[in-house]
């Protein structure tokens, strides 16, 4: 196995694992599903991209792209922990 074949099959395996913690927010019973609201949603999708776009950088070399997915991860983190906040209030925790 040459270097390449290495750092692709890690990049497929880092972007199957993000993809499938997924599952962690999947409910049993469709009865129970909790609400969620739009800034939870899209602080997790834009926590997984800068994730995946972390890994093509550190898989690929290119610092820029690396550091550009870290950033947008850590944003998505942020968001995602409002929309947190924002739904214990109305829930009343």
């Amino acid at each position: 196995m040459n270097i390449i074949e290495i750092k692709l099959t890690g990049l497929v395996a880092g972007i199957v694992l993000l993809c499938g913690s997924f599952g962690a927010f999947s409910v049993e019973n469709p009865n129970d599903t909790p609400a969620v609201n739009k800034d939870q949603v899209n602080g997790r999708v834009e926590e997984t991209k800068g994730a995946v776009k972390e890994i093509t950088g550190k898989v690929l070399d290119d610092k820029g792209m690396e550091i550009e997915g870290n950033i947008q991860k850590n944003l998505g983190k942020a968001q995602a922990g409002y929309g947190d906040i924002k739904q214990d209030i109305k829930e009343g925790k």
